[in-house]
């Protein structure tokens, strides 16, 4: 059986996969900061609150009740057993969501082909990703990540977070080019949310 630390369970949502009735698989870690996370609770790897086992079990008894199963963070592809998670999950019949930023080419490379569809978060024109992220380079990480799920055919849902002290429009027109260098459609906006944010800097922005 898969090692994946997972955080949190959501049973049922109908917004983790547009159009889809999924359960939300939370994962514990993320290499990245992003200032609007709000999940900050999630950004620091460790052990899970909630066993793998007891995961599965909860689907086997939604088998015929879901669409689908969303992994989620956190970041997923932290999880060095994110591939045979999903392929446990398939195995039940499920389709197979992910939500990610991209900062691990080579493992999301092996969980594409066992997904239906991808949520990606654009944060910021390539060369701007580190304002977002507070790490160097991770906008070359996001780009490669990009390039292999356009090349594996996977459904892509790409989107972006706003918040108007960290992105501006010619950042957002920037991106969207970006993008369609690359044979993708614009990303999707998002409003920044600052419930759960820690950044309380950002949450007091006027018009946030």
């Amino acid at each position: 059986m898969a090692e994946i630390a997972v955080a949190g369970l959501v049973r049922h949502s109908t917004v983790d996969w547009p159009g889809e009735l999924v359960a939300t698989v939370f994962c514990q870690g993320c290499p990245w900061a992003c200032r609007y996370c709000h999940n900050p609770a999630l950004l620091a790897a460790g052990p899970g609150s909630i066993a793998w086992a007891e995961v599965m079990a909860f689907l086997h008894r939604r088998r015929g009740l879901l669409d689908g199963v969303v992994i989620s963070g956190g970041e997923p592809t932290l999880q060095s057993d994110l591939a045979a998670a999903l392929s446990e999950i398939r195995a039940l019949g499920f389709r197979t969501g992910l939500h990610t930023g991209g900062p691990y080419p080579a493992r999301l490379a092996k969980a594409a082909p066992l997904l239906d569809w991808v949520g990606f978060d654009v944060k910021a024109p390539f060369g701007a990703y580190d304002r977002i992220t507070g790490v160097p380079g991770s906008g070359a990480k996001a780009r490669d990540s990009l390039i292999l799920l356009r090349d594996s055919g996977v459904a892509l849902d790409p989107r972006t977070t706003v918040h108007p002290a960290l992105l501006s429009a010619a950042d957002l027109a920037r991106i969207d080019a970006e993008l369609d260098a690359l044979g993708l459609p614009p990303s999707r906006r998002q409003p920044f949310r600052a419930e759960g944010c820690a950044d309380q800097a950002l949450g007091a922005w006027a018009g946030a």
